[in-house]
């Protein structure tokens, strides 16, 4: 469904992915993990159409998408969850849904049952300013709002990054009730996430994916992915 072939991308003259392929099944959950500088992040925001690479394909459904616009990939259903958990800070919680239903041409309605059903607990924080949600309320937030419209292609950079041990809990479970309705690339470091979501595992280190984990005994087995961490 999506490939990713021979790209590389450049921030001036520093090259930070070199010749990386890359592909995402339907309902496939691929995770990617790398230390810090790795280039992940860089990845993601170049599916999305965030920044655009200097060589190499990236073809959806047999189409190159490489010189699409992040909002008509939206339009085609992508959708990008950065790392920095940002919301609209001084609207409301249903205020920010709402914005994601007007975009993707959903009622709100629809919209708003998908977001309480990924996290009832949402519904005690609905009027209140969404700056004023805690990190990982922000996430769950920020992963309601991506599946309004029914996407076919998430890109989640970190999820739990910097979270208490209770939220990641949450994290997962939403992660989980994700599987097989939607297609996922997901950035993440915590270990016993990824060896509990993946269908695969891509290792990333210096902007080349270095290795492939499709084996389900070794997903399972977290000891080898701790030496790339």
């Amino acid at each position: 469904m999506l490939q990713v072939r021979d790209l590389g991308v450049a921030y001036g003259h520093a090259r930070v992915i070199h010749d990386l392929n890359l592909s995402l099944n339907p309902g496939e959950m691929v995770f990617i993990v790398g230390r810090n500088g790795a280039g992940k992040t860089t990845l993601l925001k170049t599916i999305a159409g965030l920044l655009k690479p200097i060589s190499g394909t990236i073809t959806f459904k047999d189409q190159s998408i490489v010189s699409q616009s992040p909002e008509k990939l939206a339009r085609m259903g992508f959708r990008f969850v950065a790392q920095d958990k940002k919301v609209f800070s001084e609207l409301s919680v249903r205020s920010n849904v709402e914005l994601a239903a007007y975009g993707a041409g959903e009622p709100m309605d629809k919209a708003w049952n998908k977001v309480t059903q990924l996290y009832p607990k949402i519904e005690e924080f609905r009027d209140m300013p969404a700056g004023n949600l805690s990190g990982g309320q922000r996430e769950i937030l920020l992963i309601g709002r991506a599946l309004v419209g029914d996407p076919t292609v998430l890109l989640i950079d970190e999820p739990t990054e910097g979270l208490a041990a209770i939220v990641i809990q949450d994290i997962f479970r939403i992660l989980n009730s994700m599987r097989n309705a939607v297609s996922a690339i997901i950035v993440e470091q915590n270990l016993s996430i990824v060896k509990r979501l993946a269908d695969r595992i891509y290792v990333m280190k210096e902007g080349n994916l270095i290795c492939e984990i499709a084996d389900k005994a070794q997903i399972a087995d977290s000891t080898q992915l701790e030496a790339y961490l």
